[in-house]
């Protein structure tokens, strides 16, 4: 019986945890909510882009590279001269 119990008291829990994220998710998303009005909070996010441009280098050129010219451009990008 204690088992049932416990069944009905984490049915009844988990009941009123979301009725309260419900009640949350309403509050926030109001829009005369003040971080609606702020922009701190947004319904639409924007969807990150990866653009894909051309570089200063070439893979081929990097590829028949010597190690030395390889260590000289490394030391360019790190500020060595």
């Amino acid at each position: 019986m204690s088992e049932e119990n416990t069944e009905n008291e984490m049915l009844l829990l988990l009941k009123t945890l979301v009725n309260k994220v419900n009640e949350l998710e309403k509050a926030v998303y109001d829009k005369d909510n003040l971080l609606m009005k702020s922009g701190y909070v947004v319904v639409e996010t924007p969807s990150p882009i990866i653009s894909v441009s051309e570089t200063g280098t070439d893979v081929d050129a990097i590829a028949k590279m010597d190690w030395d010219d390889i260590g000289k451009m490394m030391n360019k990008l790190e500020g060595g001269y």
